[in-house]
């Protein structure tokens, strides 16, 4: 099952990040709250619309945003 589209058929409306103030890249370089890189973090500001929706696409297939891991 696929996300809604906002009207027009753009991208679904998403809060402006994914982060879940549950931030911690301890074990490897992906935070265990919102699933992004420490690069995706780190550059998200400066994302293009389309960059952003690519990283929102993979961490919600992978079961990300977590709020309590």
């Amino acid at each position: 099952m696929s996300a809604p589209r906002a009207e027009g058929g753009a991208a679904p409306a998403r809060p402006d990040t994914p982060c879940v103030a549950v931030c911690s890249t301890t074990f490897d370089e992906v935070c265990r709250g919102c699933g992004r890189t420490v690069a995706e973090v780190a550059q998200w500001v400066s994302m293009s619309a389309e960059e952003k929706e690519r990283v929102w696409v993979r961490i919600l297939a992978q079961g990300y945003p977590r709020r309590n891991t």
